[in-house]
């Protein structure tokens, strides 16, 4: 493991806004990773989780929480310093405000999830479609074309998004390597085309949880792996995916937003609650959540061919996630209609087996589909990092490589993890991700579907989303 290695010095400030267990988790490994006093690190948080790391750390807490009134002053007043830098690993505070803040004080600055001021994703005022995944995106894309050049700003840099983009570009050419030696392509375009020519149709981020708790879940206790705010609230947003080219069918409950050119589509229904068909290595076919993120989209987008301004291929991309059993069950009580009275965030010690297998699936292929992704345990986890579980190192150390990224190209402006240097991110990530695999696969969305119950399936092409919907 690569502890020794030091991949530039943090002048300071560094900021991070956040304290939960991702925040906990990225601490250790910015002060391995990098050469940085503990004095030139303050957290900005609410409460005092995690008090005594700091402590430990001799780092300094600003007890706040960022508001849309007061984000500004409290921010501003931490940056002051030869090279600042913003970790943005918390939730209910705007990216793309804190984006532009950083980007105005000459901030490098990274985070892992598009997110808003509070009231977005639960707002009456707001239709659907304002209420997406793509809406978010849309506002960091608005910004971006607003401030086009300037100091570096890394959006959505955590495992999913972020790491999955990176390991859909190393399973792209693991494909298509194939009987042949494929160079890594240069440009977007390339890429895309890339992509259209090996035959693969779609991308599913497809990840099984099977960490457990030492205890049972008591009712009314929503337990997670990772954020439990955080997954509400994606969880209740519409469900969303990238909408392919191939696609012969549109699901009932399917929308499109009003920009034409759009490359997703959402559904009149929460991602907690629609189920997909989905693979992994460990449990093989499973039922996932068609849960939002931000990755849907951004992938479908970037492997989009056009000529003369039409499209010509898209792939469909959507997650298919299905957490931990514990997670799961706090899902059925919450969507049945009660609220959860405690939210527990399991953190190593609470953990006694399991491992978070995230990874992407290209399908379509003349291979049908191909997983590739980490297959991090628990205990490998807690030997490899301080303060989490394995779910919690697979975000962390991809923030950790968003950082190096972002330090080494410091004048990139505003930019999403599709559009890194995947080989050099993945460089940095890989020796905290435990066994990384390829597996190809026979199973698609048809197999042993049972005719005691028929439904409206495509026989023609398993891989359209007709077939993958659970319905």
């Amino acid at each position: 493991m690569n502890s020794d290695i030091r991949y530039g010095r943090l002048a300071g400030p560094v900021v991070i806004i956040g304290f939960g267990s991702i925040g906990r988790g990225v601490l250790p490994l910015i002060l391995r990773h990098f050469d940085v006093a503990s004095d030139d690190i303050v957290v900005v948080a609410p409460n005092d989780d995690g008090d005594a790391i700091l402590k430990q750390h001799g780092i300094r807490r600003i007890d706040c929480a960022l508001t849309r009134r007061n984000y500004v002053d409290v921010v501003s007043a931490v940056l002051a310093g030869p090279a600042p830098f913003i970790v943005n690993v918390s939730v209910d505070t705007s990216s793309v405000d804190l984006i532009r803040l950083a980007r105005e004080h000459g901030a490098l600055y990274v985070d892992t999830v598009v997110e808003p001021w509070p009231g977005f994703y639960d707002s009456d005022a707001l239709p659907l479609a304002q209420r997406t995944n793509y809406a978010l995106r849309a506002s960091l894309l608005a910004e971006r074309r607003a401030n086009p050049v300037g100091v570096t700003a890394v959006s959505t840099c955590g495992a999913n998004p972020g790491m999955v983009s990176w390991l859909v570009k190393q399973a792209l050419l693991n494909i298509a390597a194939l009987g042949c030696r494929v160079e890594v392509p240069r440009t977007r375009e390339d890429w895309a085309q890339l992509m259209r020519d090996t035959g693969v149709t779609g991308v599913q981020i497809a990840e099984r949880d099977t960490q457990r708790a030492r205890w049972p879940r008591r009712i009314g206790q929503f337990v997670n792996t990772w954020s439990v705010d955080g997954f509400i609230s994606e969880g209740l947003q519409p469900a969303e995916l990238g909408w392919g080219t191939h696609e012969k069918w549109f699901p009932p409950m399917g929308n499109c937003h009003q920009d034409p050119e759009a490359p997703a589509i959402y559904l009149s229904q929460p991602g907690a609650a629609t189920k997909v068909r989905t693979w992994c290595p460990t449990g093989g076919a499973q039922h996932g959540l068609c849960v939002t993120h931000n990755e849907s989209i951004s992938i479908t987008d970037y492997f989009t061919v056009t000529d003369g301004g039409e499209v010509t291929f898209r792939p469909t991309c959507h997650y298919a996630y299905l957490p931990c059993d514990e997670a799961m069950m706090s899902w059925h009580e919450l969507l049945g209609g009660r609220e959860p009275n405690e939210h527990v965030v399991l953190d190593a010690a609470d953990i006694v087996e399991g491992i978070d297998e995230l990874g992407v699936l290209l399908y379509g292929h003349h291979r049908n589909a191909y997983w590739y992704g980490s297959r991090l345990s628990n205990a490998q986890a807690r030997e490899l990092a301080p303060y989490q579980n394995a779910t919690g190192l697979q975000v962390t150390s991809a923030v950790l490589a968003g950082m190096v990224w972002a330090l080494e190209n410091p004048d990139a402006g505003i930019v999403e993890a599709d559009e890194m240097d995947f080989q050099r991110c993945l460089q940095v990530q890989l020796p905290y991700l435990g066994p990384v695999e390829g597996h190809f696969t026979d199973w698609n969305p048809l197999t042993r579907r049972s005719a005691l119950f028929p439904d409206d399936i495509d026989t023609d092409d398993p891989w359209q989303f007709r077939n993958i919907l659970v319905h």
